[in-house]
């Protein structure tokens, strides 16, 4: 695997659901994949985040592993937290937004998260999903695994879709523009750095990723008050 594949393998998706227009309570489904468990420390903090916005719900979904336990073995990953079930495709069509968090694969998301993609075609047809908002996150190994790259690649499932990308933009403040230390993320989402799998995420990381699911859920929030439907 190139040096980009070190990133976590967790997707999350926020998906705010909410049960009758502006006096429902926003049911917020975080779907997340991982192989090495950085993505999940940030799928849980994103989660945390989302929760923190009044009327809002949010829950904790895994994508679906792919890869054989053999190959598991050999690259040493993580065991899946038992406290988060799989995610099926047709489960996003229920949600009003979604936050969709992955590792880095030659610029790209990892190739679990690419597979479910693939397994939404019925929601494509329909355009289930079009006009929900959606924002990512991210893991990637090292400054050329594509930290920004990877987010610019996601957005063409989003953009298939029909869905509202929501980018961070800098509303993360100063902690956007540090320059003291190595920090992940970029004005499309917030993310980390896995380096050769044993850096973990730094606590401005983990705030970020926190920020990243409070301004996201409020997003969503104000977007379901103004549907017509």
């Amino acid at each position: 695997m190139p040096s980009s594949s070190t990133g976590d393998h967790f997707q999350s998706t926020v998906i705010c659901d909410s049960l009758h227009y502006w006096l429902r309570q926003n049911e917020i489904l975080c779907r997340y994949y991982s192989l090495h468990g950085h993505v999940e420390t940030m799928a849980r903090e994103v989660l945390r985040g989302a929760n923190s916005v009044p009327d809002v719900e949010a829950t904790l979904w895994q994508v679906p592993e792919t890869l054989p336990e053999k190959i598991l073995e050999k690259v040493k990953a993580v065991p899946r937290p038992d406290d988060v079930a799989d995610i099926r495709p047709e489960q996003l069509a229920e949600a009003d937004g979604f936050m969709f968090g992955f590792p880095s694969r030659f610029g790209v998301m990892a190739s679990q998260v690419m597979t479910f993609f693939d397994n939404t075609n019925d929601l494509w047809t329909t355009q289930a999903l079009a006009g929900k908002p959606a924002g990512i996150f991210w893991s990637t190994g090292f400054h050329g695994g594509g930290q920004e790259l990877t987010a610019l690649t996601a957005v063409t499932k989003l953009a298939h879709h029909g869905m509202i990308f929501v980018p961070l933009g800098y509303t993360f403040g100063k902690g956007m523009y540090e320059m003291g230390e190595v920090k992940g993320g970029s004005p499309y989402g917030s993310g980390t750095y896995a380096a050769d799998g044993s850096r973990e995420p730094t606590e401005l990381e983990i705030q970020q990723a926190n920020y990243h699911g409070k301004y996201f859920a409020g997003i969503a929030k104000k977007l379901k008050k103004r549907s017509p439907v």
